[in-house]
């Protein structure tokens, strides 16, 4: 069952996209603002603690690796884990390194959404958006149908299949404190970017903020 939500959540933001092409919504901001304030809620009331049931150095180095991590993965997907594709779509064509940026980010999430319900929820909520985002961007790239359900079926596999590694390979729980150290750092980046994107030119918005609150008060009580 894990393994098919993850799945899904993935082709909920497709038609998600769909839905919004076909009426002329461009806007997915609230929705992004909400998945950022829930993933990173999530990951600081369930994962953190867990993590840091025994504390030590080199978990919050982990935790820093995995913030540069990501920092690297951005600048081949060019910002789509967080909502923001920056590749032109004139010249676009099959998006290899955004595919593998995306592969490698989707893969360490998998592991903490294995074993906790809560970041589950959480990985979940967030992919929501990025699939929808990427479908628009693939649409308006005139991609074609068929290359963006091959795309979003390569990626909807990505995160269930870090799920599954980390529940059937030995290693992988050997060392899964540590893995799920690193996940917290790119999770951490991803979220706080997605808010702090959010908000562009420091403007306030009365629609994000409760959209953020509402994120962060669902977490609490998932």
């Amino acid at each position: 069952m894990i393994y098919v939500l993850l799945f899904l959540s993935v082709f909920i933001g497709y038609f998600l996209a769909l839905f919004f092409h076909r009426r002329g919504i461009t806007q997915s901001a609230i929705l992004l603002a909400f998945s950022g304030a829930f993933l990173l809620s999530v990951t600081l009331f369930e994962l953190l603690p867990e993590v840091f049931e025994n504390p030590s150095k080199e978990l919050g180095l982990l935790i820093m690796s995995g913030i540069l991590l990501q920092i690297v993965l951005d600048f081949f997907s060019k910002g789509a884990e967080h909502g923001h594709v920056h590749l032109p779509a004139e010249t676009f064509q099959f998006p290899w390194m955004l595919f593998i940026s995306l592969s490698i980010h989707s893969l360490i999430e998998g592991v903490p959404a294995a074993s906790n319900d809560s970041m589950l929820v959480g990985i979940m909520v967030h992919k929501v958006p990025i699939a929808l985002i990427l479908t628009l961007f693939f649409i308006r790239a005139r991609l074609g149908t068929a290359r963006i359900l091959i795309f979003l079926l390569l990626f909807a596999a990505m995160t269930p299949l870090g799920s599954f590694i980390s529940s059937e390979l030995e290693v992988i729980n050997t060392y899964k404190t540590q893995i799920n150290a690193l996940a917290i750092g790119v999770l951490l980046h991803v979220s706080t970017t997605i808010l702090f994107e959010s908000s562009r030119d420091h403007k306030f918005n009365l629609a994000k903020l409760t959209a953020i609150v509402i994120g962060i008060v669902v977490a609490y009580f998932v």
